[in-house]
Protein backbone atom coordinates (compact mmCIF):
# COMPACT_ATOMS: atom_id res chain seq x y z
CA UNK A 1 0.00 0.00 0.00
CA UNK A 2 1.27 3.26 -0.88
CA UNK A 3 1.92 5.42 1.53
CA UNK A 4 -0.24 8.94 2.30
CA UNK A 5 1.00 11.81 -0.19
CA UNK A 6 2.27 14.80 1.14
CA UNK A 7 -0.61 18.09 1.49
CA UNK A 8 1.13 21.24 1.39
CA UNK A 9 -0.34 23.68 3.51
CA UNK A 10 -2.13 25.53 0.28
CA UNK A 11 -3.80 22.32 -0.06
CA UNK A 12 -4.78 22.52 3.70
CA UNK A 13 -6.15 25.50 3.46
CA UNK A 14 -7.83 24.93 0.18
CA UNK A 15 -9.89 22.13 1.16
CA UNK A 16 -12.67 23.39 2.76
CA UNK A 17 -14.53 21.39 5.17
CA UNK A 18 -18.08 22.68 4.01
CA UNK A 19 -18.55 23.64 -0.04
CA UNK A 20 -21.65 24.21 -2.48
CA UNK A 21 -19.95 24.59 -5.12
CA UNK A 22 -20.19 22.70 -8.32
CA UNK A 23 -18.47 18.93 -8.75
CA UNK A 24 -18.34 17.83 -12.01
CA UNK A 25 -20.07 14.56 -12.61
CA UNK A 26 -21.61 12.79 -14.99
CA UNK A 27 -25.19 12.69 -14.78
CA UNK A 28 -28.15 11.33 -17.12
CA UNK A 29 -30.27 14.68 -17.91
CA UNK A 30 -33.41 12.46 -18.34
CA UNK A 31 -33.68 11.62 -14.57
CA UNK A 32 -35.23 13.85 -12.08
CA UNK A 33 -33.45 14.33 -9.05
CA UNK A 34 -33.54 15.54 -5.52
CA UNK A 35 -31.02 17.92 -5.55
CA UNK A 36 -29.00 18.81 -8.44
CA UNK A 37 -24.86 18.59 -8.10
CA UNK A 38 -24.10 21.88 -7.75
CA UNK A 39 -26.75 21.95 -4.79
CA UNK A 40 -25.42 19.64 -2.84
CA UNK A 41 -23.10 20.23 0.37
CA UNK A 42 -19.38 18.51 -0.39
CA UNK A 43 -17.92 16.56 2.96
CA UNK A 44 -14.82 17.46 2.03
CA UNK A 45 -11.60 16.30 3.40
CA UNK A 46 -10.72 18.45 6.28
CA UNK A 47 -7.30 17.42 7.57
CA UNK A 48 -4.13 14.89 6.76
CA UNK A 49 -5.23 12.34 9.10
CA UNK A 50 -8.48 11.50 7.14
CA UNK A 51 -6.10 10.57 3.85
CA UNK A 52 -5.51 7.38 5.71
CA UNK A 53 -9.19 6.72 4.71
CA UNK A 54 -9.10 7.87 0.95
CA UNK A 55 -9.86 4.08 -0.63
CA UNK A 56 -12.94 4.96 1.70
CA UNK A 57 -13.45 1.33 2.39
CA UNK A 58 -12.96 1.89 5.88
CA UNK A 59 -15.64 4.29 7.44
CA UNK A 60 -13.56 7.48 9.32
CA UNK A 61 -13.23 8.36 12.46
CA UNK A 62 -15.72 10.47 14.28
CA UNK A 63 -15.78 13.59 13.90
CA UNK A 64 -17.49 16.75 15.72
CA UNK A 65 -16.79 18.96 12.46
CA UNK A 66 -18.66 16.38 10.21
CA UNK A 67 -21.26 15.92 12.50
CA UNK A 68 -22.26 19.26 12.11
CA UNK A 69 -22.18 19.05 8.72
CA UNK A 70 -24.44 16.59 7.91
CA UNK A 71 -27.00 17.99 10.60
CA UNK A 72 -30.12 19.49 8.79
CA UNK A 73 -32.34 16.99 7.11
CA UNK A 74 -33.08 15.34 10.33
CA UNK A 75 -34.47 18.42 11.60
CA UNK A 76 -36.38 19.33 8.79
CA UNK A 77 -37.72 15.84 8.76
CA UNK A 78 -38.83 16.42 12.44
CA UNK A 79 -40.97 19.21 11.60
CA UNK A 80 -43.35 16.52 10.69
CA UNK A 81 -43.42 15.45 13.94
CA UNK A 82 -44.44 18.98 15.21
CA UNK A 83 -46.82 20.09 12.99
CA UNK A 84 -50.79 21.31 14.04
CA UNK A 85 -52.29 18.28 13.82
CA UNK A 86 -49.69 16.45 15.86
CA UNK A 87 -49.91 19.35 18.45
CA UNK A 88 -53.70 19.03 18.17
CA UNK A 89 -53.36 15.57 19.26
CA UNK A 90 -50.45 16.60 22.21
CA UNK A 91 -53.04 19.11 23.87
CA UNK A 92 -56.09 16.85 23.53
CA UNK A 93 -54.33 13.92 25.04
CA UNK A 94 -53.42 16.29 27.96
CA UNK A 95 -56.75 17.72 28.27
CA UNK A 96 -58.68 14.29 27.98
CA UNK A 97 -56.03 12.40 29.47
CA UNK A 98 -53.77 14.15 31.81
CA UNK A 99 -50.14 12.82 31.71
CA UNK A 100 -51.07 9.31 31.80
CA UNK A 101 -50.47 9.18 27.80
CA UNK A 102 -46.52 10.46 27.92
CA UNK A 103 -44.95 7.12 27.72
CA UNK A 104 -47.18 6.61 24.45
CA UNK A 105 -45.80 10.00 23.20
CA UNK A 106 -42.14 8.61 23.91
CA UNK A 107 -42.60 4.78 22.34
CA UNK A 108 -44.32 6.46 19.78
CA UNK A 109 -41.57 9.07 18.63
CA UNK A 110 -39.10 5.51 18.70
CA UNK A 111 -41.13 4.00 16.75
CA UNK A 112 -41.34 7.09 14.10
CA UNK A 113 -37.74 7.73 14.51
CA UNK A 114 -37.26 3.62 13.21
CA UNK A 115 -38.95 4.35 10.28
CA UNK A 116 -37.46 7.47 9.48
CA UNK A 117 -33.90 5.95 9.96
CA UNK A 118 -34.99 3.41 7.26
CA UNK A 119 -35.75 5.99 5.01
CA UNK A 120 -32.78 8.05 4.76
CA UNK A 121 -30.61 4.66 5.03
CA UNK A 122 -32.51 3.96 1.62
CA UNK A 123 -31.42 7.40 0.30
CA UNK A 124 -27.83 7.26 1.51
CA UNK A 125 -27.28 3.65 0.04
CA UNK A 126 -28.92 4.19 -3.49
CA UNK A 127 -28.65 7.68 -3.99
CA UNK A 128 -32.36 7.53 -4.69
CA UNK A 129 -35.52 8.95 -3.01
CA UNK A 130 -38.19 6.82 -2.05
CA UNK A 131 -40.46 7.89 -4.69
CA UNK A 132 -37.95 7.48 -7.72
CA UNK A 133 -37.58 3.54 -6.09
CA UNK A 134 -41.67 3.29 -6.43
CA UNK A 135 -41.61 4.45 -9.97
CA UNK A 136 -39.04 1.97 -10.91
CA UNK A 137 -39.34 -1.13 -8.48
CA UNK A 138 -43.17 -1.43 -9.00
CA UNK A 139 -45.75 -1.77 -12.32
CA UNK A 140 -47.10 1.03 -13.75
CA UNK A 141 -50.85 0.56 -12.17
CA UNK A 142 -49.07 0.08 -8.70
CA UNK A 143 -46.66 3.44 -9.66
CA UNK A 144 -49.62 6.07 -9.88
CA UNK A 145 -51.88 4.52 -7.32
CA UNK A 146 -48.90 4.54 -4.51
CA UNK A 147 -48.65 8.31 -6.31
CA UNK A 148 -52.17 9.59 -6.18
CA UNK A 149 -52.16 8.00 -2.45
CA UNK A 150 -49.08 9.59 -1.82
CA UNK A 151 -50.19 13.08 -3.07
CA UNK A 152 -53.51 12.40 -0.87
CA UNK A 153 -51.65 12.44 2.07
CA UNK A 154 -49.61 15.22 1.55
CA UNK A 155 -52.90 17.39 0.80
CA UNK A 156 -55.10 16.35 3.70
CA UNK A 157 -51.46 16.91 5.73
CA UNK A 158 -50.97 20.32 3.93
CA UNK A 159 -54.92 21.22 5.03
CA UNK A 160 -54.20 20.67 8.48
CA UNK A 161 -51.03 22.89 8.26
CA UNK A 162 -52.21 25.89 6.66
CA UNK A 163 -55.19 26.30 8.66
CA UNK A 164 -53.09 25.48 11.77
CA UNK A 165 -51.08 28.85 10.17
CA UNK A 166 -54.70 30.59 9.29
CA UNK A 167 -55.78 30.22 12.88
CA UNK A 168 -52.62 31.57 14.39
CA UNK A 169 -53.00 34.48 12.02
CA UNK A 170 -56.78 35.09 13.18
CA UNK A 171 -55.45 34.65 16.94
CA UNK A 172 -52.67 37.15 16.68
CA UNK A 173 -54.62 39.88 14.39
CA UNK A 174 -57.43 39.82 17.26
CA UNK A 175 -59.83 38.42 14.67
CA UNK A 176 -59.44 40.95 12.14
CA UNK A 177 -57.73 38.25 9.87
CA UNK A 178 -60.72 35.46 9.23
CA UNK A 179 -59.13 32.08 8.07
CA UNK A 180 -59.14 32.79 4.15
CA UNK A 181 -56.76 35.42 4.86
CA UNK A 182 -54.71 33.69 6.62
CA UNK A 183 -54.79 30.70 4.15
CA UNK A 184 -53.88 33.11 1.72
CA UNK A 185 -50.80 34.82 3.70
CA UNK A 186 -49.54 31.38 4.31
CA UNK A 187 -49.40 30.39 0.79
CA UNK A 188 -46.57 33.56 0.17
CA UNK A 189 -44.57 30.90 2.06
CA UNK A 190 -43.95 29.03 -1.58
CA UNK A 191 -42.66 32.15 -2.52
CA UNK A 192 -40.23 32.84 0.48
CA UNK A 193 -39.09 29.09 0.35
CA UNK A 194 -37.95 29.64 -3.31
CA UNK A 195 -36.38 32.73 -2.22
CA UNK A 196 -34.22 30.80 0.69
CA UNK A 197 -33.63 28.08 -1.59
CA UNK A 198 -31.64 30.31 -3.74
CA UNK A 199 -28.95 30.81 -1.16
CA UNK A 200 -28.00 27.29 -0.86
CA UNK A 201 -29.38 24.24 1.48
CA UNK A 202 -27.49 25.50 4.80
CA UNK A 203 -29.28 28.61 4.38
CA UNK A 204 -32.49 27.01 4.48
CA UNK A 205 -31.88 24.64 6.48
CA UNK A 206 -30.79 27.50 9.12
CA UNK A 207 -34.32 28.94 8.78
CA UNK A 208 -35.74 26.14 9.69
CA UNK A 209 -33.72 25.42 12.34
CA UNK A 210 -35.04 29.14 13.50
CA UNK A 211 -38.51 27.62 13.01
CA UNK A 212 -38.30 24.89 15.75
CA UNK A 213 -36.77 27.23 18.38
CA UNK A 214 -39.62 29.54 18.34
CA UNK A 215 -41.91 26.98 18.73
CA UNK A 216 -39.41 25.31 21.43
CA UNK A 217 -39.48 28.98 23.41
CA UNK A 218 -43.08 29.58 22.80
CA UNK A 219 -44.10 26.20 24.54
CA UNK A 220 -41.43 25.93 27.10
CA UNK A 221 -42.51 29.47 27.93
CA UNK A 222 -46.00 28.34 28.59
CA UNK A 223 -44.57 25.66 30.34
CA UNK A 224 -43.09 27.76 33.01
CA UNK A 225 -46.02 30.05 33.50
CA UNK A 226 -48.28 27.21 34.16
CA UNK A 227 -46.01 24.54 36.02
CA UNK A 228 -47.11 21.29 35.51
CA UNK A 229 -46.36 18.73 37.77
CA UNK A 230 -42.42 17.11 38.01
CA UNK A 231 -43.35 14.63 39.82
CA UNK A 232 -46.76 13.69 37.73
CA UNK A 233 -44.39 14.11 34.24
CA UNK A 234 -41.77 11.42 35.22
CA UNK A 235 -44.68 8.83 36.38
CA UNK A 236 -46.64 9.62 32.83
CA UNK A 237 -42.96 8.91 31.25
CA UNK A 238 -41.94 5.85 33.35
CA UNK A 239 -45.26 3.65 34.18
CA UNK A 240 -47.57 3.03 31.42
CA UNK A 241 -51.43 3.83 31.75
CA UNK A 242 -54.34 3.47 29.52
CA UNK A 243 -57.94 2.96 30.10
CA UNK A 244 -61.12 2.62 28.13
CA UNK A 245 -61.49 6.83 28.48
CA UNK A 246 -58.12 7.38 27.16
CA UNK A 247 -58.28 4.93 23.84
CA UNK A 248 -58.88 7.70 21.86
CA UNK A 249 -56.27 9.94 22.49
CA UNK A 250 -53.94 6.92 22.59
CA UNK A 251 -54.63 6.24 19.25
CA UNK A 252 -54.57 9.74 17.78
CA UNK A 253 -50.93 10.04 19.47
CA UNK A 254 -49.57 6.92 17.99
CA UNK A 255 -51.15 7.38 14.64
CA UNK A 256 -50.18 11.02 13.94
CA UNK A 257 -46.37 9.63 14.82
CA UNK A 258 -45.80 8.36 11.20
CA UNK A 259 -46.79 11.05 8.19
CA UNK A 260 -46.40 9.18 4.45
CA UNK A 261 -45.25 12.24 3.52
CA UNK A 262 -42.36 12.87 6.03
CA UNK A 263 -41.41 9.46 4.78
CA UNK A 264 -41.16 10.08 1.15
CA UNK A 265 -39.41 13.70 2.26
CA UNK A 266 -36.47 12.37 4.50
CA UNK A 267 -34.87 9.66 1.84
CA UNK A 268 -34.36 12.81 -0.25
CA UNK A 269 -33.49 14.96 2.51
CA UNK A 270 -30.42 13.02 3.02
CA UNK A 271 -29.29 13.44 -0.90
CA UNK A 272 -28.51 16.86 -0.22
CA UNK A 273 -25.14 16.13 0.61
CA UNK A 274 -22.25 14.88 -1.57
CA UNK A 275 -21.72 11.04 -0.99
CA UNK A 276 -19.76 8.56 -3.16
CA UNK A 277 -22.35 5.70 -2.97
CA UNK A 278 -19.88 3.23 -4.75
CA UNK A 279 -17.73 3.86 -1.49
CA UNK A 280 -18.80 1.42 1.29
CA UNK A 281 -17.19 3.17 3.81
CA UNK A 282 -18.13 6.98 2.88
CA UNK A 283 -21.83 5.35 2.82
CA UNK A 284 -21.46 3.81 6.08
CA UNK A 285 -20.45 7.07 7.50
CA UNK A 286 -22.73 8.68 6.07
CA UNK A 287 -26.01 6.51 7.92
CA UNK A 288 -23.78 7.05 10.92
CA UNK A 289 -24.08 10.64 11.15
CA UNK A 290 -27.56 11.02 10.03
CA UNK A 291 -28.35 7.94 12.66
CA UNK A 292 -26.95 10.58 15.58
CA UNK A 293 -28.46 13.92 13.73
CA UNK A 294 -32.24 12.38 13.33
CA UNK A 295 -32.05 11.16 17.22
CA UNK A 296 -30.80 14.28 18.49
CA UNK A 297 -33.69 16.25 16.19
CA UNK A 298 -36.55 13.47 17.04
CA UNK A 299 -35.57 14.39 20.71
CA UNK A 300 -36.04 17.94 20.36
CA UNK A 301 -39.62 17.32 18.86
CA UNK A 302 -40.23 15.10 21.46
CA UNK A 303 -39.64 17.29 24.39
CA UNK A 304 -41.75 20.22 22.55
CA UNK A 305 -44.55 17.95 22.09
CA UNK A 306 -44.00 16.63 25.91
CA UNK A 307 -43.89 20.95 26.46
CA UNK A 308 -47.99 20.90 24.80
CA UNK A 309 -49.15 17.75 26.44
CA UNK A 310 -48.21 18.52 30.65
CA UNK A 311 -49.22 22.28 29.91
CA UNK A 312 -53.06 21.26 29.04
CA UNK A 313 -52.80 18.71 31.53
CA UNK A 314 -52.03 20.97 34.18
CA UNK A 315 -54.47 24.14 32.56
CA UNK A 316 -57.32 21.41 31.16
CA UNK A 317 -57.05 18.25 32.71
CA UNK A 318 -60.76 17.47 34.69
CA UNK A 319 -62.13 20.94 33.61
CA UNK A 320 -65.62 20.85 31.67
CA UNK A 321 -63.53 22.12 28.72
CA UNK A 322 -61.53 19.17 28.00
CA UNK A 323 -63.77 17.58 25.86
CA UNK A 324 -64.16 20.77 23.32
CA UNK A 325 -60.68 22.14 23.08
CA UNK A 326 -59.11 22.15 19.75
CA UNK A 327 -56.19 24.54 18.03
CA UNK A 328 -58.82 27.75 17.55
CA UNK A 329 -59.64 27.75 21.29
CA UNK A 330 -57.19 26.55 23.32
CA UNK A 331 -55.22 29.70 23.82
CA UNK A 332 -58.25 31.17 24.84
CA UNK A 333 -59.03 28.52 27.02
CA UNK A 334 -55.55 28.86 29.00
CA UNK A 335 -56.18 32.91 28.66
CA UNK A 336 -59.08 32.62 30.94
CA UNK A 337 -57.00 30.57 33.49
CA UNK A 338 -54.01 31.86 33.65
CA UNK A 339 -54.74 35.17 32.94
CA UNK A 340 -52.22 38.27 30.44
CA UNK A 341 -49.01 38.70 32.06
CA UNK A 342 -45.94 40.27 30.41
CA UNK A 343 -46.90 38.68 27.26
CA UNK A 344 -50.19 36.98 27.73
CA UNK A 345 -50.19 32.91 27.23
CA UNK A 346 -52.94 33.13 24.41
CA UNK A 347 -50.08 34.91 22.13
CA UNK A 348 -47.17 32.82 22.91
CA UNK A 349 -49.47 29.58 22.06
CA UNK A 350 -50.41 31.53 18.66
CA UNK A 351 -46.68 32.40 17.92
CA UNK A 352 -45.82 28.92 18.56
CA UNK A 353 -48.48 27.55 16.25
CA UNK A 354 -47.65 29.54 13.84
CA UNK A 355 -43.86 28.78 13.68
CA UNK A 356 -45.37 25.29 13.64
CA UNK A 357 -47.40 25.61 10.76
CA UNK A 358 -45.39 27.82 8.63
CA UNK A 359 -42.22 25.24 9.00
CA UNK A 360 -44.72 22.12 8.18
CA UNK A 361 -46.03 24.02 5.17
CA UNK A 362 -42.40 24.66 3.45
CA UNK A 363 -41.33 20.99 4.05
CA UNK A 364 -44.71 20.11 2.87
CA UNK A 365 -43.83 21.77 -0.36
CA UNK A 366 -40.56 19.98 -0.45
CA UNK A 367 -42.23 17.01 0.20
CA UNK A 368 -44.42 17.89 -2.96
CA UNK A 369 -41.64 18.41 -5.13
CA UNK A 370 -39.74 15.20 -4.30
CA UNK A 371 -43.18 12.84 -4.50
CA UNK A 372 -44.37 14.47 -8.00
CA UNK A 373 -40.97 14.55 -9.36
CA UNK A 374 -39.82 11.37 -8.36
CA UNK A 375 -43.42 8.93 -9.50
CA UNK A 376 -43.33 10.78 -12.63
CA UNK A 377 -39.88 11.63 -13.52
CA UNK A 378 -40.71 15.54 -14.54
CA UNK A 379 -37.64 17.88 -14.55
CA UNK A 380 -39.69 21.14 -13.94
CA UNK A 381 -37.82 24.34 -13.39
CA UNK A 382 -38.28 25.10 -8.91
CA UNK A 383 -40.34 27.59 -9.23
CA UNK A 384 -42.92 26.05 -11.57
CA UNK A 385 -43.07 22.71 -9.49
CA UNK A 386 -43.61 24.30 -5.91
CA UNK A 387 -46.17 26.45 -7.57
CA UNK A 388 -48.18 23.38 -9.02
CA UNK A 389 -47.46 21.71 -5.36
CA UNK A 390 -48.42 24.76 -3.34
CA UNK A 391 -51.90 24.66 -5.53
CA UNK A 392 -52.75 21.41 -5.07
CA UNK A 393 -53.03 22.29 -1.39
CA UNK A 394 -53.96 25.91 -1.34
CA UNK A 395 -56.92 25.97 -3.60
CA UNK A 396 -59.06 22.88 -1.62
CA UNK A 397 -57.38 24.85 1.70
CA UNK A 398 -59.01 28.10 0.58
CA UNK A 399 -62.34 25.92 -0.49
CA UNK A 400 -61.94 24.28 3.25
CA UNK A 401 -61.57 27.42 4.90
CA UNK A 402 -64.66 29.08 3.39
CA UNK A 403 -67.15 26.62 4.17
CA UNK A 404 -65.91 25.42 7.90
CA UNK A 405 -64.96 28.81 9.40
CA UNK A 406 -68.49 28.82 10.76
CA UNK A 407 -68.18 27.48 13.96
CA UNK A 408 -65.62 25.65 15.64
CA UNK A 409 -67.20 22.65 15.75
CA UNK A 410 -67.01 22.33 12.11
CA UNK A 411 -63.20 22.59 12.09
CA UNK A 412 -62.94 19.75 14.88
CA UNK A 413 -65.28 17.02 11.95
CA UNK A 414 -62.79 18.61 9.30
CA UNK A 415 -59.70 17.58 11.42
CA UNK A 416 -60.88 14.25 12.36
CA UNK A 417 -61.79 13.46 8.55
CA UNK A 418 -57.76 14.47 7.52
CA UNK A 419 -56.59 12.44 10.53
CA UNK A 420 -58.75 9.81 8.88
CA UNK A 421 -57.15 10.51 5.38
CA UNK A 422 -53.81 9.84 6.84
CA UNK A 423 -54.59 6.87 8.60
CA UNK A 424 -55.48 5.52 5.12
CA UNK A 425 -52.36 6.30 3.31
CA UNK A 426 -49.89 5.18 5.80
CA UNK A 427 -49.26 1.67 4.59
CA UNK A 428 -48.71 3.48 1.50
CA UNK A 429 -45.57 4.79 2.17
CA UNK A 430 -44.18 2.03 4.99
CA UNK A 431 -45.00 -1.08 2.70
CA UNK A 432 -43.04 0.18 -0.58
CA UNK A 433 -40.47 1.51 2.03
CA UNK A 434 -39.65 -2.14 4.55
CA UNK A 435 -39.59 -3.56 0.89
CA UNK A 436 -37.29 -1.30 -0.53
CA UNK A 437 -34.61 -1.73 2.61
CA UNK A 438 -34.88 -5.63 2.80
CA UNK A 439 -33.95 -6.16 -1.08
CA UNK A 440 -30.41 -7.16 -2.30
CA UNK A 441 -30.69 -6.26 -5.34
CA UNK A 442 -31.58 -2.65 -4.09
CA UNK A 443 -29.25 -2.05 -0.73
CA UNK A 444 -26.46 -4.21 -1.43
CA UNK A 445 -24.83 -4.93 1.81
CA UNK A 446 -26.91 -2.08 3.20
CA UNK A 447 -30.32 -3.93 3.44
CA UNK A 448 -31.65 -4.35 7.02
CA UNK A 449 -30.79 -7.19 8.99
CA UNK A 450 -33.17 -9.99 10.38
CA UNK A 451 -33.87 -8.13 13.97
CA UNK A 452 -34.04 -4.93 12.22
CA UNK A 453 -36.60 -6.06 10.00
CA UNK A 454 -38.22 -7.94 12.88
CA UNK A 455 -38.78 -4.24 14.69
CA UNK A 456 -39.66 -2.39 11.45
CA UNK A 457 -42.68 -4.75 10.92
CA UNK A 458 -43.82 -4.99 14.20
CA UNK A 459 -43.76 -0.87 14.38
CA UNK A 460 -45.56 -0.73 11.09
CA UNK A 461 -48.20 -3.80 11.83
CA UNK A 462 -49.02 -2.22 15.09
CA UNK A 463 -49.25 1.49 13.24
CA UNK A 464 -51.60 0.04 11.16
CA UNK A 465 -53.91 -2.06 13.39
CA UNK A 466 -54.17 1.56 15.52
CA UNK A 467 -54.88 3.23 12.50
CA UNK A 468 -57.37 0.57 11.17
CA UNK A 469 -58.89 0.69 15.11
CA UNK A 470 -59.64 4.38 14.30
CA UNK A 471 -60.85 4.10 10.68
CA UNK A 472 -63.53 1.29 12.05
CA UNK A 473 -64.62 3.89 15.10
CA UNK A 474 -64.86 6.31 12.60
CA UNK A 475 -66.66 4.97 10.07
CA UNK A 476 -69.17 3.20 12.79
CA UNK A 477 -70.25 6.91 13.82
CA UNK A 478 -69.95 8.70 10.65
CA UNK A 479 -71.24 6.00 8.04
CA UNK A 480 -74.79 5.63 7.99
CA UNK A 481 -77.78 3.89 5.44
CA UNK A 482 -77.28 1.14 2.92
CA UNK A 483 -76.05 2.37 0.02
CA UNK A 484 -73.35 4.78 1.74
CA UNK A 485 -72.37 1.15 3.53
CA UNK A 486 -72.17 -0.34 0.24
CA UNK A 487 -69.44 1.90 -1.29
CA UNK A 488 -67.62 2.51 1.40
CA UNK A 489 -67.26 -1.90 1.68
CA UNK A 490 -66.31 -2.13 -1.98
CA UNK A 491 -63.56 1.12 -1.37
CA UNK A 492 -62.14 -0.98 1.89
CA UNK A 493 -62.24 -4.44 0.17
CA UNK A 494 -60.51 -2.39 -2.77
CA UNK A 495 -57.85 -0.62 -0.39
CA UNK A 496 -57.55 -4.02 1.92
CA UNK A 497 -56.64 -6.13 -1.91
CA UNK A 498 -53.97 -3.33 -2.97
CA UNK A 499 -52.37 -4.04 0.66
CA UNK A 500 -52.18 -7.28 0.65
CA UNK A 501 -50.81 -6.81 -3.12
CA UNK A 502 -47.80 -4.69 -1.72
CA UNK A 503 -47.22 -7.29 1.42
CA UNK A 504 -46.82 -9.85 -0.61
CA UNK A 505 -43.85 -8.51 -2.85
CA UNK A 506 -42.02 -8.59 -0.04
CA UNK A 507 -39.34 -11.20 -0.41
CA UNK A 508 -39.77 -12.81 3.35
CA UNK A 509 -43.34 -12.82 3.11
CA UNK A 510 -43.17 -14.19 -0.75
CA UNK A 511 -41.16 -16.81 0.34
CA UNK A 512 -43.28 -17.86 2.48
CA UNK A 513 -46.69 -17.90 0.24
CA UNK A 514 -44.34 -19.08 -2.83
CA UNK A 515 -43.64 -22.81 -0.17
CA UNK A 516 -47.60 -22.87 0.58
CA UNK A 517 -48.93 -22.00 -3.16
CA UNK A 518 -45.78 -22.98 -5.40
CA UNK A 519 -47.43 -22.92 -8.87
CA UNK A 520 -46.57 -19.31 -8.26
CA UNK A 521 -50.05 -17.95 -7.09
CA UNK A 522 -48.39 -15.09 -5.21
CA UNK A 523 -46.88 -12.34 -7.68
CA UNK A 524 -43.44 -11.39 -6.40
CA UNK A 525 -42.18 -9.15 -9.77
CA UNK A 526 -43.03 -6.83 -12.17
Amino acid sequence: MAPPREVSREDEEDSLLLREEPIPEPEDEKQERAYETSEKVVIAIEDRESLEFEDYSVTPPFSWKKLWLFTGPGFLMSIGFLDPGNLEGDLQAGAIAGYTLLWLLLWATVMGLLIQLLSARLGVATGKHLAEHCREEYPRWASFLLWGMAELALIGADIQEVIGSAIAIKILSNGYLPLWAGVLITAIDCFIFLFLENYGVRKLEAVFAVLIGTMAISFAWMFGETKPSGKELLIGILIPKLSSKTIRQAVGVVGCVIMPHNVFLHSALVQSRKIDTTKKGRVQEAMNYYTIESTIALMVSFIINLFVTTVFAKGIYGTDKANSIGLINAGQYMEEKYGGGLLPILYIWAIGLLAAGQSSTMTGTYAGQFIMGGFLNLRLKKWLRALITRSCAIVPTIVVALIFNRSEDSLDVLNEWLNVLQSVQIPFAVIPLLYLVSKEQIMGTFKIGPKTKMAAWIVAALVMVINAYLLLDFFRAEVTGLLVGLIVFVITAAYASFIIYLVARVDTVSTLLNSIWPKGSVVTGN
